[in-house]
């Protein structure tokens, strides 16, 4: 499992390549039928790699028919129906089954436990970034010194995919612009336009932050009020701008609901108000 952008889906063709098979690539909410899955397992060759993506979002009826073709590596077929209905098992191929999720909690308990093994990728450090970020400048036949490329690091989002999004929007505006190299300078003019600051926060989490200093006075404010007063889904809250929030500490979860900390007031350039009365706003 690892939220989403850390390359679950590269690592996946990585595993593959390294041992020398093929891979076959859908996602949990494309499986619809059993007969869809079946058509996916019957396809493969001996050893083959099985990736799901968004395995947390499979049906449940497709999950049961799953499960013996982890086990055993055959699939039950239902034919016909009613009372002249009959089972057949068939034999599959061996073949590797990796699957991703953003949402461990979601996969139901049978389905988890038969995995052999469950690994989570963690966020990127800005030297891990910066080198992923030479070499995507590489291929998209851009120069970028090596200077820009740790500011664009640094304001990644500890993310790869974010990354990678970035330098391209940098590119186009360099080439606009008509600079060759992607520079320091270029790198900031470019990010300022994007509305990206320092810590790599965009507009929309700053627009968090400043509701809870602004309109709530810094008082705790529960989920529903939050996504109201800034017009954003409450999903979007949680899973897109929450967990970047307090991972760096701007912003923290209590038992009466959100609250910017001490280190969002600082990064917006706001003194924190001292000794005030902490209100619930559930």
């Amino acid at each position: 499992m690892a939220p989403p952008g850390l390359g679950k889906t590269t690592l996946a063709f990585i595993i593959a390549r390294e041992m020398g098979v093929n891979i076959r690539v859908t996602s949990g909410p494309a499986i619809e039928r059993a007969g869809d899955l079946a058509s996916l397992l019957t396809n493969l060759n001996q050893g083959d790699v099985l990736f799901i993506d968004e395995i947390h979002r499979l049906n449940k009826v497709v999950e049961e028919v799953l499960y013996p073709a982890m086990e055993d590596f055959a699939l039950d077929i239902i034919l016909g129906k009613g009372p002249g209905a009959r089972s057949i098992r068939m034999d599959l191929p061996k073949f590797t089954l990796i699957g991703a999720t953003t949402r461990i909690g979601m996969i139901s308990s049978p389905l988890r436990d038969r995995f052999g093994a469950t690994y989570r990728l963690e966020y990127y450090g800005a030297d891990e970034l910066k080198q992923i970020i030479l070499r995507s400048a590489k291929i998209l036949k851009t120069k970028i010194n090596k200077t820009a490329a740790e500011i664009l690091a640094a304001r990644s989002r500890f993310t790869p995919r974010i990354a990678n999004r970035l330098l391209k929007r940098v590119r186009d505006f360099a080439q606009v612009q008509g600079h060759d190299t992607i520079s320091e300078e270029v790198i900031k003019q470019a990010l300022e336009l994007l509305e990206v600051d320092d810590l790599g926060l965009d507009k929309n989490d700053r627009r968090i932050l400043e509701t809870l200093i602004h309109k709530f006075s810094g008082s705790p404010v529960g989920l529903t009020t939050l996504a109201a007063a800034t017009g954003e889904e409450e999903d979007t809250i949680t899973d897109v701008h929450e967990p970047f929030l307090i991972q760096l500490g701007l912003l923290t979860k209590t038992p009466k609901g959100r609250q910017a900390t001490e280190a969002g007031y600082r990064h917006l350039g706001i003194i924190q108000p001292r000794n005030r009365e902490q209100k619930s706003l559930l």
